[in-house]
Formats: structure tokens, sequence, C-alpha cells
């Protein structure tokens, strides 16, 4: 399992671009990622699931289709 903590927070967008493609390609051949950041755009690109975390507690779990989907989540929780 790898765990990455804003592993892109404050990098040139060159470099996020690379760490991102990395992870894409570490996810197609079977590593388990784990990923906390706030890029919900890159994070659908790769993420089979996702989860809210607000104040300790999770207030939203549910598949990439349905985050897009949820307009009223991204711009409450996240800020997107």
């Amino acid at each position: 399992l790898l765990v990455l903590d804003e592993a892109t927070e404050g990098l040139a967008p060159l470099v996020r671009r690379d760490i991102w493609a990395c992870l894409g390609r570490l996810k197609k051949e079977g590593q388990a990622i784990l990923v906390i950041d706030k890029n919900v755009k890159d994070l659908a690109q790769i993420a089979d699931r996702h989860y809210v975390i607000e104040k300790g507690r999770m207030v939203w779990s549910g598949t990439t289709g349905e985050l897009r989907s949820r307009q009223d989540l991204l711009s409450e929780k996240l800020g997107v």
C-alpha cells in the first residue's frame, strides 16, 4: 500500500503532472494507493473510490461518477 498525503502540494505544475502520471501507471500495475489530496480533478483520474472527511468523520463516500454528479458536495465540502 502506497500512502500519499498532499504529495503534490506546492510543487511546480510539471512536477505535479509527472507525479499524477506515475500514480496512474502504478495503479495500472495493480499497486494499492491511498491518496489524501484536495485536487479532485486529478484524483478523479485515478481513484476508484472517494471519501470526504470533515473534522475526523467520514461525511460522504462514493465512486468518481457519484462524486462528479454531486456539485453540492464539491462546492460545500471541497470548495470546488
